[in-house]
């Protein structure tokens, strides 16, 4: 199981939303469940356009190394060029982040699971208390480093 986090500012929210996740049932798996769309507010920028925000929790056969390639690739296909660095934010057409993979924790230049800003974020926390009310992740000793 891989939570997603998916987001947009710009042009037509809803549908960005759905073409993303139509992309995700094409190129990742099947999505088992997926959140209403929540607006929020920019965090950590300034900007006149507000987000639309969702969550969906997808079944997959690829590896999260597969997913993260596959995430860029569907951000690229919708016409994202772009990520954002060192924390400096931007409008964007569409944003996913992997949330969690599994109970899986890795800490890598590339990925870090569980999402290290997970629990901070409301355009986060209220989707996926939507999709999955009673989840949590324990976080075990051991991680996963590359």
């Amino acid at each position: 199981m891989v939570l997603l986090a998916l987001g947009t500012n710009l042009g037509n929210k809803e549908q960005n939303l759905n073409n993303a996740i139509n992309l995700i049932i094409k190129r990742i798996g099947k999505i088992n469940k997926k959140s209403s769309f929540h607006k929020s507010a920019p965090d950590g920028f300034a900007s006149d356009n507000d987000f639309l925000n969702s969550v969906v929790v997808v079944k997959t056969k690829l590896s999260v190394y597969q997913v993260f390639k596959q995430t860029r690739k569907i951000e690229k296909i919708l016409g994202r060029n772009k990520k954002s660095k060192n924390e400096i934010y931007s409008d964007r057409i569409i944003d996913i982040d992997i949330l969690a993979y599994n109970k899986l924790i890795i800490n890598t230049k590339k990925i870090t699971l569980p999402h290290p800003k997970l629990y901070f974020r409301k355009f986060v926390t209220e989707p996926l208390a939507e999709v999955l009310p009673n989840w949590q992740i324990v976080l075990k000793p051991q991680s996963k480093t590359k």
